[in-house]
């Protein structure tokens, strides 16, 4: 008799663990959620963190501040440049100012006269000359002032029309181009000031912050981590058996420890490339076989629910 029960407990026992044994329609996995990695843009301190780990963020909340001293006067420099180059713009496009016109007018004048005197100069000498009052170096001289006033004439004229015309167009287009690279380099100094300011890329969850204040982060360093506000999908391991009859958008049922209903799911992704079976989904029909990873998006009904936490995806029957 006592054989007898201690047969039917050890049968009972038996039939219970395969019961529990997952069955080979299930690809057995997690639920997780799209991680956002946030770098740092420069080998700075942080000053900042106003955030702390595991609370909600909107798209624009400051999660982490970096040093911004140097970069401040990056940007004074730039913007300086700018004004500059504007100055130098509008001056040339101004044109001379009117006293610097009404100088160069005046000594226009004055070459003129001496231009008159010279020539007259030059007429008395000829004349005294063939009357033989005077020698042929005195002329010769006479013609020497005569042209010398005539020459600075004529640079006095051409200065004078300088000024009236202005600068050449050439000059213009230059400075116009200078400005434009000051104003190109001043506008990437402003972003990279900006981007000292590291902030959420969308609504979420901030997950992780791996570096404090006062610490000095290296390039690209990832200095905040984001679990995206959406529904989480089932990321799950598919016997390869199973993936002939399986294609993206496909509708399948998902099911999570301790909650009744199954949740709908859709195909997103199916790795193609196979791997051996983890750990944590061996039972005694999978673990020699291959399988695929795969991810299943959930509908916005299981958008509550954590990450991490065991999901099994029902897979159609094999036809």
């Amino acid at each position: 008799m006592k054989l007898m029960k201690c047969l039917t407990f050890i049968c009972g026992l038996l039939l219970l663990v395969s019961c529990n044994q997952p069955s080979a329609t299930q690809a057995l996995g997690t639920l997780e959620r799209d991680r956002v990695l946030l770098r740092s843009t420069a080998a700075e301190i942080i000053t900042a963190q106003p955030i702390r780990k595991g609370t909600d963020v909107n798209a624009g909340d400051l999660l982490v501040q970096f040093d911004t001293h140097k970069q401040a006067a990056r940007l004074a420099v730039m913007q300086a440049e700018v004004v500059k180059a504007q100055a130098y713009l509008l001056k040339l496009t101004n044109g001379e100012r009117p006293e610097d016109i009404a100088s160069a007018n005046s000594e226009l004048k004055s070459a003129n006269a001496a231009k008159v005197e010279a020539q007259k100069s030059y007429q008395r000498i000829n004349s005294l000359l063939k009357q033989r009052l005077v020698s042929e170096a005195e002329r010769d001289r006479a013609i020497a002032l005569r042209d010398q006033a005539n020459a600075q004439f004529d640079a006095a004229s051409e200065r004078l029309a300088k000024l009236v015309k202005g600068v050449r167009q050439e000059d213009i287009f230059q400075a116009q181009a200078a400005l434009d690279a000051a104003n190109a380099n001043l506008h990437y100094e402003q972003q990279v000031y900006s981007d000292l300011s590291i902030r959420a890329t969308r609504n979420g969850k901030l997950d992780n912050l791996p570096y404090h204040v006062g610490e000095r982060v290296p390039l690209s360093a990832v200095v905040a981590v984001l679990l995206a506000d959406n529904a989480p999908y089932a990321r799950v391991y598919i016997p390869e058996n199973y993936i002939a009859n399986l294609t993206i958008g496909q509708s399948l049922n998902v099911t999570v420890d301790g909650i009744e209903p199954h949740f709908n799911g859709r195909l997103r992704w199916i790795s193609t490339q196979p791997a051996f079976t983890p750990y944590y989904a061996l039972n005694q029909t999978d673990r020699s076989r291959l399988v695929f990873l795969a991810e299943v998006s959930l509908d916005d009904s299981a958008s509550q629910l954590p990450s991490g936490i065991p999901a099994q995806v029902i897979l159609p029957a094999i036809k």
